[in-house]
């Protein structure tokens, strides 16, 4: 019997906006990058800084809602599953990637600028919102 196990939680700050595409299918997706960073001492006694940039993908309603809440500079928490992908550019040069599947993420960190000059704007995210993992109708790949 073997084990399998492919579960990632992630906290940093997103790179750039999300991006929304619409799939021929109708299905959405979004794609955003988030930045982890991390600190450590060396053995010289210098402190290094490091920082891990990922490549995150939303399906479905969390690729909308991402679109619609998320903005660069944000702190997330994401959880999901490390996806790989491998294609063909234009010229026939072999292409791949590693990057996160979201499953669920939550806003972390105080309100950005523009929501503390409108305290009582209506579409507002909360300070922790969670977004929902998506349902197993929606939650299969779009191809």
């Amino acid at each position: 019997m073997s084990l399998n196990l492919n579960h990632v939680i992630l906290a940093g700050n997103l790179t750039r906006d999300p991006v929304l595409r619409k799939l021929p299918s109708g299905m959405s997706v979004a794609e955003f990058g988030l930045a982890i960073d991390d600190k450590y001492t060396a053995r010289d006694g210098n402190v290094v800084e490091q920082v891990c940039f990922v490549d995150i993908v939303a399906w479905a309603r969390n690729a909308e809602n991402a679109h619609a809440y998320l903005h660069k500079g944000d702190g997330l928490l994401v959880e999901g599953m490390l996806e790989y992908d491998a294609w063909q550019n234009d010229k026939g040069e072999k292409r791949n990637r590693l990057r996160v599947r979201a499953r669920r993420f939550h806003f972390v960190g105080g309100r950005r600028r523009d929501e503390q000059a409108a305290p009582d704007a209506p579409n507002a995210p909360a300070q922790a919102m969670a977004i929902a993992e998506p349902s197993a109708a929606t939650d299969a790949m779009p191809f």
